[in-house]
């Protein structure tokens, strides 16, 4: 997926996975601030 990602001119670190069960919410709120601050460092994407 990353592959086909750069080939379309999206920056792969705006996409990951992870597998987390009901039970670890402390986990998914630290992902999901990780995730916000790096999405907002890489910025808006644009047409070029």
């Amino acid at each position: 997926m990353r592959k086909t990602l750069e080939e379309i001119g999206i920056d792969s670190s705006r996409v990951q996975m992870f597998n987390l069960s009901s039970a670890m919410a402390p986990e998914f709120a630290r992902i999901a601030r990780e995730m916000t601050e790096t999405v907002s460092e890489l910025g808006l994407l644009t047409d070029s």
